[in-house]
């Protein structure tokens, strides 16, 4: 596979998954405060949303991509 291809697939499949799963969430560990051996941390959840325009590019473009790679072949 060439790296035209991958990149397009890869594009592609990223897109996909932006678009059905609308974005993706993660835990963050903070140390608000620290008392010699006494520590406090907190755990926060933060999210982060994938806008559908985002997606839907991603997707064109890598069909692009794939679409000039096998014409070229």
């Amino acid at each position: 596979m060439t790296a035209t291809r991958i990149i397009g697939t890869l594009l592609l499949v990223l897109g996909l998954a932006g678009l059905f799963t609308g974005g993706f969430s993660f835990t963050k560990s903070t140390t608000k405060a620290q008392l010699g051996p006494i520590k406090l941390q907190v755990q926060e959840q933060e999210a982060v949303n994938v806008p559908q325009w985002l997606s839907l590019g991603s997707m064109v473009l890598g069909g692009i991509l794939l679409a000039v790679s096998f014409k070229r072949r």
